[in-house]
């Protein structure tokens, strides 16, 4: 048996329960992990608000780092040969807030070993989302993007990203975050009245591209505003002004980007191994603290990742 978070119902984190779960024996192309690091972000709890009562209870968690406990036979992950005893981390799984988890061997990779529990269990949502971004978008060498929530954890993956492209970031953030975004690469600016004025007087040969990671009217207007051809702009929150305006709204359950976003995650892992792909851990907490936690995730400034530890 082991500790296994769970929403029983429909409902966000205040129905959250902590209960004990068996931990199947692995099967061909599966392994069990004994998770070192829970990996925690918005959509954990969002995506238990609501749906039919029939299909809960639902296990929380997208990602997690840890080390192999078991390896169902004749299986490899999807870096190569494993071995119980090997430091691993997973995306995308199903219930991750655990002490173990039998996992699918297509979604466990190798951990590098230059990366911490921690900074892996929150790499790939993050990470695959932002590369999604740029995929829609087309963004290349040479383009100004404009990223809106520069400081979040998907922001903060963009600018890497777009730096790794040989673009340049004008990044939103509030003046207590300037320092993140100048410190991954992008250019400050201050989110507020006065925006669209404040970009331009930065970007003296236009916007080409517009990453909405906030979900603001504001951030769909300035864009709107900035940006000429509209499919090169793209966000992940306002799904709502994206149909009325004609721009590109992403999600991981659309089929495009779950095949897209399973395909860049080992050149995510090899970029963070390299230190190119920094994920910033603002706090951990005991897994038992879930609750705590996303109090401060959902605060709108945890100040970077948070990770449970089992």
């Amino acid at each position: 048996m082991t500790k296994q978070w769970v929403a029983p119902r429909p409902g966000g984190s205040d129905v959250f329960e902590l209960v004990d779960v068996e931990v199947p024996v692995p099967g061909p192309g599966e392994v069990t992990v004994r998770v070192r690091a829970a990996g925690m972000n918005p959509a954990d709890a969002k995506h238990t608000q609501r749906g039919d009562p029939a299909d809960f209870p639902v296990p929380i968690g997208y990602e997690v780092a840890g080390v192999v406990s078991a390896v169902g036979p004749d299986t490899t992950i999807a870096s190569g040969s494993v071995a119980v005893g090997d430091e691993v981390l997973a995306f995308r799984v199903r219930g991750g807030w655990t002490e173990e988890i039998t996992l699918p061997a297509a979604d466990v990779f190798a951990k590098p070993a230059s990366l911490g529990f921690a900074e892996a269990a929150n790499l790939l949502l993050a990470g695959t989302t932002a590369a999604d971004l740029l995929r829609v978008t087309a963004v290349q060498a040479g383009d100004t993007v404009l990223v809106h929530g520069a400081s979040g954890a998907v922001g903060v993956s963009l600018l890497q990203q777009i730096r790794a492209l040989g673009a340049h970031a004008i990044g939103t953030a509030s003046e207590g975050n300037a320092d993140t975004v100048r410190g991954f690469g992008g250019t400050w600016v201050a989110y507020g009245d006065g925006l669209e004025a404040r970009v331009r007087d930065l970007a003296a040969s236009g916007i080409d591209v517009a990453l909405d990671c906030v979900g603001s009217d504001e951030a769909v207007d300035v864009s709107l505003a900035l940006v000429a051809d509209r499919s090169r702009i793209a966000t992940i929150a306002a799904f709502g002004r994206a149909e009325d305006t004609g721009i590109t709204a992403i999600g991981g359950a659309q089929p495009d980007s779950a095949a897209f976003r399973d395909s860049v995650r080992a050149r995510l892992i090899d970029l963070a191994g390299r230190g190119e792909l920094v994920v910033p851990v603002a706090r951990t907490f005991p897994l038992t603290d879930a609750r705590a936690a996303l109090e401060l995730l959902e605060s709108g400034h945890p100040g970077g990742k948070i990770a449970l530890l089992p």
